[in-house]
């Protein structure tokens, strides 16, 4: 079991993953921005961060940036619709571990994070 922050705007999107994820066993919290998830990460650890790029407050990229500078061990996956943006994200390719693409389905969002953890869970 991992702990997850999710950070995703759109309330059905982060319902539906929060839900998808504890069906498998993990432990998720749901925030609407990167404002949020930074104070989230400051109050406890998790094994995960996924997030949206676009977001108000802190959108994903930037997100990225200070979570790898405050946190460099916590894996990163981020999730858009949008193609532009999914550019974006790879030219920080370094920092994160993927990015998935809207919409997808339970299946595909279980089984890219549980990819993400099995990295974490081999290199430690």
């Amino acid at each position: 079991m991992a702990r997850i922050l999710i950070a995703e705007d759109e309330v059905a999107v982060r319902t539906f993953i929060c839900r998808a994820l504890k069906l498998r066993g993990h432990e998720t919290l749901g925030v609407a921005d990167g404002g949020e998830a930074v104070v989230e990460l400051e109050k406890g650890e998790y094994d995960l961060l996924l997030t949206d790029i676009i977001m108000p407050v802190m959108d994903g990229i930037s997100l990225a940036l200070k979570v790898t500078a405050e946190h460099p061990e916590l894996p990163i996956l981020m999730m858009t619709g949008f193609v532009h943006e999914k550019q974006r994200a790879n030219d920080i390719g370094n920092l994160i571990h993927d990015v998935i693409s809207k919409p997808f389905s339970l299946d595909e969002i279980c089984h890219a994070v549980e990819e993400v953890l099995s990295v974490k869970n081999s290199i430690h």
